[in-house]
């Protein structure tokens, strides 16, 4: 092991990937006969595409020969000095990375050399560019054999010999292309089964595996197409005359946000690209910090076309005044507004001066006792992969395959015009990875941080590079334990430190952070921040709602939640292709009256298996402290108990 020596400052650091990940070398301990001797891979029941497919039978020349030797991590030396201990880099991209910047052009151009005819090659859109996660016994002979730290436990026992190829099968990306022409909607499999980087000069090949076009659905909408709406509602004459009537000539004043059409009747059929978009107004074209969402402009229905680009019904239906301006609600500094902000707050300073206790190699964590993967896709955003627990003599525990938010919903309650078909599902309409920050331009995080990039495709195909997408950086979190004895006197405190990774996206005028914690008393924890600016309404004077709140004249907030929905893919204990893990819920009851409750004060905790997904659809229940625990029914019932909690 090595370490680069990186100074800490007092506020947040922002640090290039390059930062972090300077190749440096390791020393063998074994040759990587002796690493294979035992092992060998068992291969799934799911196919695995592939140039080069894992043998079932091979001989002694198809072992695997290391580019650089094989060695065990813990023999490794780690220096003391300050900064990020690096582990040795790996020679290709773990099956589970993001697809690269070099790895979605290829898909691109791949897909679209496909088409049938130039009209067709012209027409597509690029909705996402993902990757195809590959079968889990890919992934663990990937961290068994080819990168560090090498866990060759991974792979089951064999009483045959070691059988590993000479490489991993090819990466996929998976495609989701929208015809503009024709209105069809259509997914693509690529194979990547050469990706150099441009710089280099080398060639780009790809290799369509399959493709498929899906009858009446609609993708989610692109910033491209946000803007294109935006202008041609603008330029629409009755548009132009209905604001003239509320008072407003300069265009540049006016906020478009196209929202999804939704599905209220057959009207609105997904065979239409279709969006009825929300209308506010600035106060003044020249100030980037004005919040335009504090002036929604109510009566106007739009109709949009987002196909063709055309506004196919408008209606002005019931003018309401603009609500009035007011600069407090701009989020400008106080300063700019002839005030001052919190003032009497004195400097709280985050240092770190020997460095962070995580090390990173590529996207590859370890933290105390915890170890996993970064990911990242467009609609998702942050996805956390193969996260594992390293519990002394019982070594290192799997706990979960695959974390992320997959999707949320924003219902609105207000049965009025527009805000009834307010129903937002900000994943899967926009996508929370697309639209994340780059975390660059604002102090998002504190103390010693690194900072990873992601890549997307945009509507025409090209690559665009979000620069610090997420943030990595660990936190203190209070009392982690405490206890005083009364007789002695004397106290013992230990403090809670917590490893955290995050993103912030912004979904037209809310901000969502997303933020997945691990503790060091073997908690995972994951949370979601709201922020932003509300999605107002507009109202008559002396009007109220009984469906929102009113927070300023003419203006109020329609009620609304927030519903987000996590995926996890659990492996409590469980190697690739395991299936041990049970989902039990846990109430709290409270005992009967009678002969084993004669003092009335008798309660115990339930158990119930999940056996199914559809028994598994429950509701909360705070009253009988209600909670699911995920745990491994092969181990014995004292391992059970030891299961882990979420």
């Amino acid at each position: 092991m090595a370490s680069t020596q990186e100074k800490a400052t007092p506020c947040c650091i922002p640090k290039t990937n390059d930062d972090v990940s300077k190749k440096t070398s390791s020393s063998s301990s074994s040759s990587s006969t002796e690493v294979l001797q035992n092992w060998s891979l068992a291969v799934g029941s799911g196919p695995v595409p592939s140039e080069d497919p894992i043998p079932k039978t091979a001989s002694m020349a198809t072992l695997i020969r290391p580019v650089e030797p094989i060695s065990d991590p813990s023999a490794a030396k780690i220096a003391t000095t300050k900064g990020i201990s690096i582990m040795p880099r790996a020679q290709t991209s773990h099956p589970l990375d993001p697809l690269s910047a070099a790895e979605i052009s290829v898909a691109v151009a791949t897909v679209r050399a496909a088409g049938a005819t130039p009209e067709v090659r012209d027409s597509m859109r690029f909705i996402e560019v993902v990757l195809v996660e590959p079968d889990k016994h890919v992934v663990a002979l990937a961290d068994a054999y080819f990168f560090p730290p090498f866990q060759p436990s991974l792979l089951p026992r064999t009483k045959g010999g070691p059988l590993i190829p000479s490489k991993l099968p090819p990466r996929q990306a998976r495609l989701v292309v929208y015809n503009k022409r024709s209105n069809e909607t259509s997914i693509w499999t690529v194979e990547l089964s050469e990706v150099h980087a441009a710089t280099r000069g080398g060639h780009h090949r790809g290799k369509v595996i399959s493709s498929k076009v899906v009858p009446n659905v609609q993708p989610p909408m692109d910033a491209m197409e946000y803007a294109e709406c935006e202008a041609v509602v603008k330029d629409f004459p009755p548009f132009r005359e209905a604001m003239k009537k509320r008072g407003i000539e300069d265009m540049d004043l006016v906020m478009v946000d196209p929202w999804c059409v939704g599905y209220h009747s057959n009207a609105d059929a997904p065979s239409r690209r279709l969006a009825k978009p929300l209308i506010f107004c600035r106060t003044e074209s020249d100030c980037p910090m004005e919040n335009g969402y504090a002036r929604p402009v109510e009566g106007i229905h739009v109709l949009v076309d987002m196909q063709n680009m055309v506004v196919i019904e408008f209606e002005d239906r019931k003018l309401v005044p603009l609500p009035p301006a007011d600069p407090l609600r701009n989020y400008t500094a106080g300063e700019t507004r002839g005030g001052v902000d919190r003032s009497d707050v004195k400097p709280l300073q985050i240092i770190q001066p020997e460095g962070p206790s995580f090390r990173v190699n590529g996207k590859f964590i370890e933290w105390q006792k915890w170890n996993f993967r970064i990911g990242f896709t467009p609609r998702e955003g942050l996805v956390i992969y193969s996260v594992a627990y390293v519990d002394g003599n019982r070594g290192r525990r799997p706990v979960a395959h695959r974390l992320s938010f997959v999707e949320m919903v924003v219902p609105y309650g207000d049965p009025n015009d527009p805000h009834y078909r307010k129903n937002a599902f900000d994943a899967g309409e926009d996508g929370l990875g697309k639209n994340a920050h780059s975390l660059k331009k604002g102090c998002d995080c504190l103390g010693y941080i690194k900072y990873f990039d992601a890549h997307f495709t945009n509507f025409t195909g090209g690559v665009e590079t979000i620069e610090n997408c997420v943030c990595l950086h660990e936190e203190d979190h209070g009392i982690l334990w405490k206890h005083q004895d009364w007789r002695t006197g004397l106290a013992e405190v230990r403090r809670s430190r917590r490893l955290t990774v995050s993103f912030v996206c912004t979904v037209a005028n809310y901000e969502y952070g997303f933020f997945w914690h691990f503790y060091q008393d073997g908690k995972i924890e994951a949370e979601v921040k709201l922020t932003g600016i509300l999605s107002l309404g507009a109202l008559q004077p002396g009007e109220t709602r009984k469906y929102g709140t009113t927070i300023a004249p003419g203006l109020y907030a329609p009620v609304h939640q927030h519903f987000f929905v996590a995926r996890m893919d659990m492996a409590v204990d469980c190697k690739p292709g395991e299936a041990f893990n049970q989902v039990v819920e846990v109430n709290l009851k409270v005992e009967e009256p009678g002969k084993d409750n004669v003092h009335n004060n008798a309660f115990y905790a339930e158990e119930e298996l999940l056996r199914s997904e559809l028994q598994a659809m429950r509701d909360c229940n705070p009253l009988s402290a209600r909670h699911w625990i995920v745990s491994n029914f092969s181990y014995t019932s004292w391992s059970k108990l030891q299961g882990y909690a979420f």
